[in-house]
């Protein structure tokens, strides 16, 4: 099993660290920073915890002068590069944190501070209380971002406008309305940056999950403009996609089943440890004289602590099937343990479903 996220604050990190922090501050005492940071609860805490309680310490060890702790953030952040610590590392991300703490209430020079720090480690996080608290200041700001030179912060423009980012705060006025996001979008889904773009696709995916037809009308309006619009409309319907709604499957190309069938569906495996691996196979007949394009699916229904079933949706393929053909597909689905899901043993379900249409369901159990 991969090691927890939370061990990339090891010593050679704080030594990295405090280095940068010890050349910019002066009277910085690294000792007594390092003892507040390996408090008594310290190998208790996750990810986040960890993150946020190195804010709170860097605090301990700066001023009271908010305008005065940014200079020196900014600065250890220069040091931190020169001495060649790679930009984007997600370990670095307590010094946003530590503007979403202390600059809530300095709109301006907050702003300033996510422009720049967003330049060397994601502010994506940080951003999101101001967008509650400042909405229409953001809005107009994250539009002025997604003009700018520097990619990492047309990147925050949209990720952090997400309404519904993963780990991040809920902006329910933009779950509810996200019209103020579509013109940063717009600016954004031709960006020369792949992580920008992606971000733009993660969005609109984000938002088809309350608005389904304000996405679908925008992405038959981007579709066909570019290579790189084509992906981010692809990947802004995933979701879409496996919803299985009809609009979006036409959209790309995938018609009518009338002559398609999935017979012998088989588990190949009734009994599944957990750690181990379902395997299943069945047929799929196209009996049209003509080639059917065809997104092919599996759906795994979990079973759930209060004993009902859950649907997860896996893509096996998209691509023509030949008239007349006959094609035994045979797949595994891991149940290895991991992080994001919890498994519960007993009865489970599996399913194929052809261009968003459920075609046949059989049972196993999770031992």
């Amino acid at each position: 099993m991969a090691e927890p996220l939370k061990y990339v604050y090891n010593d050679e990190f704080f030594a990295n660290f405090t280095k940068s922090f010890s050349a910019v501050k002066k009277d910085f005492d690294e000792v007594h920073f390092l003892k507040d940071i390996h408090s008594d609860d310290w190998k208790n805490k996750e990810l986040k915890e960890r993150m946020r309680h190195i804010s709170l310490t860097m605090k301990k060890h700066l001023t009271d002068d908010f305008t005065e702790n940014v200079t020196t953030i900014l600065k250890i952040i220069s040091h931190l590069e020169a001495s060649g610590v790679e930009k984007d590392g997600f370990a670095y991300m307590f010094l946003p944190d530590f503007i979403e703490i202390y600059g809530i209430e300095n709109y301006d020079l907050s702003v300033f501070a996510f422009e720049n720090i967003t330049q060397f480690v994601t502010c994506e996080f940080g951003v999101r209380p101001f967008l509650k608290k400042y909405p229409q200041q953001m809005y107009a700001q994250m539009l002025v971002w997604s003009k700018h030179d520097y990619p990492m912060v047309r990147r925050l423009s949209s990720e952090g406008f997400r309404p519904r980012l993963p780990w991040g705060m809920g902006i329910p006025i933009l779950k509810k309305n996200p019209s103020p996001i579509l013109p940063v979008l717009e600016n954004l889904k031709n960006d020369e940056s792949e992580s920008v773009r992606r971000s733009v696709a993660n969005n609109l995916n984000d938002i088809s999950k309350e608005h389904p037809e304000l996405v679908i009308k925008l992405m038959k309006k981007w579709q066909g403009n570019t290579a790189e619009t084509d992906w981010v409309v692809k990947h802004a319907c995933r979701t879409l996609l496996k919803q299985g709604n009809l609009e979006v499957m036409q959209l790309f190309g995938f018609g009518a089943i009338d002559e398609i069938t999935v017979t012998d569906l088989e588990v190949l495996t009734p009994k599944v440890k957990i750690g181990e691996a379902l395997k299943f196979r069945f047929t799929l007949k196209n009996k049209s004289a003509t080639a059917a394009k065809i997104r092919l699916e599996y759906g795994v229904y979990y079973l759930k602590a209060n004993g009902s079933l859950s649907r997860k949706v896996f893509k096996i393929s998209e691509k023509e099937y030949a008239g007349h053909s006959v094609s035994v597909i045979e797949k595994r689905q891991s149940f290895k343990v991991i992080t994001t899901r919890k498994f519960y043993v007993g009865a489970h379900e599996i399913s194929v479903i052809v261009n968003g249409v459920e075609m046949g369901k059989v049972g196993f159990e999770l031992v």
